[in-house]
């Protein structure tokens, strides 16, 4: 790979940068404002030309160590992103909550081309370290970004196009970033958007392998959410008795800090809800329970042991979910 410098000059970009993150105009671009919290807020200058320092490989080490089950579940998923890839070129990348590269995947003739850039495992892209990127800004905004090669705050970044989707923590935090940067000039914006989707969809289902695995003795009731935000996802134990819920789920029903410290049972939330969105939580034990109900051939003692609960607990299940037709023992 050859790493290649913006057709926007050094000067010109720093210039700009300056400009749009002094001015005072309102409805500024959610680059603009990227650009003012590094200029303003972290004292970055644009023109600099170090790269990020890299922490010891002990301190590593802790980090990933910390980060086992992230590691773990985000592996395979990184694979096979990495798999179409590096064969364009593009590094995939995986950090921590704080920006720091836990991982990096790339095409060994490329590794050197990525290492030189900083995009390395070991190297903080916090958006207070390196301003204006796919990995910093992309935790900041907490949605998914794709940074152009001039959107970058730095001079030193303007080569790269970052693709980076946040991956939710079960708790409702962050858990870390997935990236796809590249060097290429050829690729085009179209590419880049459709790249990012990808990106968007391996952090999703990291989010949601860690949200089951939080909650290994719960039943996770799985529903369809806001696109941008994913499924929605309730972890409840066989009582019904709401365990967690991650942020879509609470988006999308009202569930508050208070709901599940308090445990509530799922079926107060649906009382208190005057339909609307909490009627999808309603229709989701209802199918739930049916599947069971259906994988065991209508054997009641078959399904209450599939959803770990007991066999009492399920039949008041269905007298609330009117599925006392589908009794057939």
């Amino acid at each position: 790979m050859t790493t290649l410098t913006s057709q926007v000059s050094v000067q010109d970009h720093v210039e700009l940068v300056r400009r749009t993150a002094e001015s005072p105009a309102p409805g500024r671009s959610a680059v603009a404002a990227s650009w003012r919290r590094s200029l303003m807020h972290h004292q970055l200058d644009p023109a600099e030309i170090r790269r990020p320092d890299r922490v010891p490989q002990s301190t590593l080490r802790e980090r990933r160590e910390a980060a086992q089950d992230l590691l773990r579940i985000a592996g395979p998923i990184l694979n096979r992103l990495a798999a179409a890839a590096m064969d364009t070129g593009s590094a995939v990348i995986l950090s921590g909550p704080d920006g720091l590269i836990l991982e990096e995947r790339s095409h060994p003739a490329d590794s050197a081309d990525f290492g030189g850039a900083g995009l390395a495992a070991g190297a903080s892209w916090s958006e207070a370290d390196e301003g204006t990127n796919g990995i910093g800004t992309c935790l900041t905004e907490r949605r998914p970004v794709v940074i152009w090669h001039d959107q970058h705050f730095h001079t030193r970044n303007l080569a790269l196009t970052c693709m980076g989707a946040p991956i939710e923590a079960p708790g409702g935090g962050l858990a870390g970033v997935v990236d796809i940067s590249s060097c290429r000039r050829d690729l085009s914006e179209a590419q880049a958007r459709l790249i990012g989707l990808t990106v968007q969809d391996a952090a999703t289902r990291i989010g949601c392998e860690l949200f089951a695995a939080a909650f290994p003795k719960a039943r996770i009731i799985v529903m369809p959410g806001d696109p941008a935000q994913g499924p929605c996802q309730i972890a409840v134990d066989r009582d019904d008795l709401i365990l967690g819920c991650n942020r879509a789920a609470r988006r999308a029903f009202g569930i508050t800090d208070a709901d599940i410290a308090l445990h509530r049972p799922a079926a107060d939330l649906l009382r208190d809800a005057a339909g609307g969105a909490r009627g999808g939580l309603q229709d989701a034990l209802r199918s739930e329970v049916l599947r069971a109900l259906r994988r065991a051939g209508g054997n009641v003692s078959a399904a209450a042991r599939d959803l770990r609960i007991g066999r009492a607990t399920l039949y008041r299940k269905m007298d609330a979910l009117g599925l006392r037709a589908e009794r057939q023992n």
